[in-house]
């Protein structure tokens, strides 16, 4: 399975975005869809991630209630909408893709990670 993401951008505190990831090479719907972040000098932090079928959604501490995850596996991709958007979730974001349920907080429960997109947000 290949990974794309995209969406990432300069945005100021309190504004929106929002993250794509496409993908490839497997069949998407099967996977678990979770969303990473990583600030310099900063151990990868889970942002959320969404089950297979889209029922299910896992949200890190810091960015509930602002972030939501979707998905649309006739498109082949999962959203992360941004809301409230805050200097400290300044950060590369990662997109990765897991099989078997759960939340998938733990990096190593997946198999197949994107590029990432940079999200800077300006204060």
């Amino acid at each position: 399975v290949q990974l794309q993401a995209s969406g990432g951008g300069l945005v100021q505190a309190g504004g929106s975005l929002r993250l794509s990831c496409g993908g490839s090479g497997g069949i998407f719907s099967s996977y678990t869809m979770g969303w990473w972040r990583q600030s310099p000098g900063q151990e990868r932090e889970f942002v959320a991630s969404i089950s297979w079928s889209g029922e299910m959604q896992y949200y890190g501490d810091s960015v509930k209630g602002r972030f939501n995850i979707s998905r649309d596996n006739a498109k082949d991709t999962v959203y992360l909408q941004m809301n409230s958007l805050k200097s400290e979730d300044t950060a590369v974001y990662y997109c990765a893709a897991g099989l078997g349920g759960g939340p998938f907080r733990k990096m190593n429960e997946y198999d197949y990670w994107g590029q990432g997109t940079l999200v800077t947000v300006s204060s």
